[in-house]
């Protein structure tokens, strides 16, 4: 009888061993099928929270920059600034001021501006 026992039990083992690997299997299956669906659910909380702070969309007509005002340039008399009343002058500051007005007025590029200052005063 002892003979006859030994293949019982070995079908049992191997059975059981099959049936352990089948509910390991499924358990960790499971445990990925519901770390998934945590995941979507988080992903759809963030994508109801995204759509909750985002303003809701314009029409058309609000949706281009509103126009910029146009300034007018003042006057010229308000884009120089007034000579000084009481200051000595003399030809070298004269002439400065005479170069100055030409490089403000655009008649001189700055390159022509220095080497005219640079002539002036002699360097």
């Amino acid at each position: 009888m002892f003979v006859r026992r030994r293949p019982l039990l070995r079908a049992a083992v191997v059975g059981g061993g099959a049936y352990m690997a089948g509910k390991s299997v499924a358990r960790r299956q499971e445990a990925d099928a519901q770390a998934e669906e945590e995941q979507n659910a988080r992903l759809s909380d963030l994508e109801a929270q995204q759509a909750y702070q985002q303003p809701p969309p314009q029409p058309q007509a609000y949706q281009q920059a509103p126009p910029q005002p146009q300034y007018q340039q003042p006057p010229p008399d308000y884009q120089q600034a007034p000579p000084p009343a009481a200051a000595p002058s003399s030809p070298m500051i004269d002439q400065l001021n005479q170069l100055a007005a030409l490089h403000q007025q655009g008649v001189l590029t700055d390159d022509e501006f220095a080497a005219a200052k640079a002539k002036l005063f002699g360097s």
